[in-house]
């Protein structure tokens, strides 16, 4: 009988020092921006830590939706807005330039 592969222990625990509370803001047209607020175990605001953001979006694209997310850094919701058009545009040049070299391994 061939031996029974050892299960791969996973770590499931929550990190209780790295939680956040998770808001999401939209235009409802291209803009998604997950705010990501620092809490402590109790729930409470975390204020040692700043809060993290996320832009969302996505294209349309031959083969179907495209989502586009980048890092926003910024401190508050007003200049995480205020850099989404710069970081989505620079996420759209690095999808297409990812395309065009599928694109040219394809034609090899």
């Amino acid at each position: 009988m061939p031996s029974r592969p050892e299960k791969a222990e996973i770590n499931l625990n929550v990190d209780r020092n790295n939680l956040y509370r998770e808001d999401s803001v939209t235009d409802v047209k291209v803009a998604a921006i997950r705010r990501l607020t620092p809490i402590k175990v109790d729930g409470s605001d975390d204020d040692s830590r700043d809060p993290i953001f996320m832009g969302q979006t996505q294209l349309m694209s031959p083969s179907g939706p495209l989502l586009l997310q980048s890092l926003l850094e910024a401190r508050t919701l007003e200049e995480a807005m205020d850099k989404f058009p710069a970081a989505m545009q620079k996420e759209v040049e690095k999808a297409m330039a990812q395309a065009e070299k599928n694109h040219k391994e394809k034609a090899e």
